[in-house]
């Protein structure tokens, strides 16, 4: 077997596969949402494009901008790690909505737990699309829960998993709630040999090179 690609030389074929399931998970938490809320939300089609971790501050205008991070394991067939990102302002924007009180710039244990269930449910909605298209069974773990400056959660989330790779498919979420618009990105970070896996189950060939070492 030939030796593994990295994230960024998948093809655009492959890279369009990936979109389509972002599509299809974009769809499972509109719904999965509005259950939630209780009330219709729209989501715009998301765009999936691979990025470099190092560079993810800068989508949020630099390392020192406040930022709420949930991050999550993925269980299974195709193991990795999930980091859902959006402003401190956005999230509390997000708790506002949902009709908690925001009486500080700190989050209550409450209010800590209702961002944490949003992320199950869109976490668990673009895993429920992975194994729709695959028929991989992926579960994730219980969500962690961080505020600090973009860099320094960048910086935590590179320590503990940068072994798995320097670069993840960032799947950009936008939300529309009377009248409210939200945005977050949520990245996944394919573990070794995750990517090929998925690959393959779609019928896409495999993300490595037969005729390197």
């Amino acid at each position: 077997m030939g030796k593994i690609r990295p994230i960024t030389e998948l093809s655009p074929i492959q890279l369009d596969a990936l979109r389509e399931i972002g599509n299809i998970g974009a769809g499972n938490s509109a719904t999965a949402f509005a259950q939630f809320l209780g009330r219709k939300i729209d989501m715009t089609v998301p765009k999936v494009n691979i990025v470099e971790l190092s560079e993810v501050p800068e989508l949020y205008g630099g390392a020192d901008v406040p930022v709420v991070g949930i991050t999550l394991r993925v269980l299974g067939e195709a193991p990795g790690h999930m980091l859902f990102l959006l402003e401190q302002k956005s999230a509390f924007k997000l708790l506002e909505v949902l009709g908690m009180r925001v009486s500080s710039d700190s989050f209550s244990d409450m209010e800590v737990s209702a961002l944490k269930e949003i992320v199950n449910i869109l976490s668990g909605s673009y895993l429920s699309a992975f194994n729709q298209m695959t028929g991989f069974v992926l579960i994730q773990s219980v969500p962690a829960f961080a505020v600090d400056m973009a860099g320094a959660i960048l910086g935590v989330f590179m320590v503990e998993f940068g072994q798995m790779g320097d670069h993840g498919l960032l799947v950009e979420t936008q939300f529309h709630v009377d009248q409210e618009e939200i945005r977050g990105n949520l990245f996944f970070i394919p573990g070794q040999g995750s990517l090929d896996s998925i690959i393959k189950a779609l019928g896409l060939g495999a993300c490595y090179d037969d005729n390197s070492g």
